[in-house]
């Protein structure tokens, strides 16, 4: 007999760990692609950031699949983070796959603050 989870996962859930999952993925691709340029891409603070990020963006999602009580703490968290990387990513204005970083955290930081507002 198939386990069904003691959790309903609403349609938002599910897009924002969608959201989360995506932005993981893109913050670490850009962490590479900032090693490759060098210069003011490759800076230890923008560095770290991108990988705080990619590190808490994967964790929200991880909260959220096994129903922890505490997804909607870590959401807002998670949201503010994303936020940051948005602004540092957002100041390469020349460079698309910033833009295209800056981009996924914002689209996550909206869906993770819905979360962390749906259920606070």
């Amino acid at each position: 007999m198939p386990h069904t989870p003691s959790h309903a996962m609403s349609p938002e859930m599910k897009k924002c760990i969608q959201e989360c999952l995506t932005c993981h993925g893109i913050c670490l691709e850009t962490v590479t692609h900032c090693l490759d340029m060098g210069g003011s891409h490759a800076e230890a603070m923008h560095i770290r950031l991108l990988l705080d990020c990619a590190e808490v963006c994967q964790t929200s999602a991880n909260f959220m699949l096994r129903g922890s009580d505490l997804h909607p703490r870590l959401c807002a968290v998670c949201a503010d983070v994303c936020e940051h990387c948005a602004r540092d990513c957002e100041r390469f204005t020349d460079d698309r796959v910033m833009q295209n970083c800056a981009e996924a955290c914002r689209r996550c930081a909206q869906s993770c603050r819905q979360m962390a507002a749906m259920l606070t």
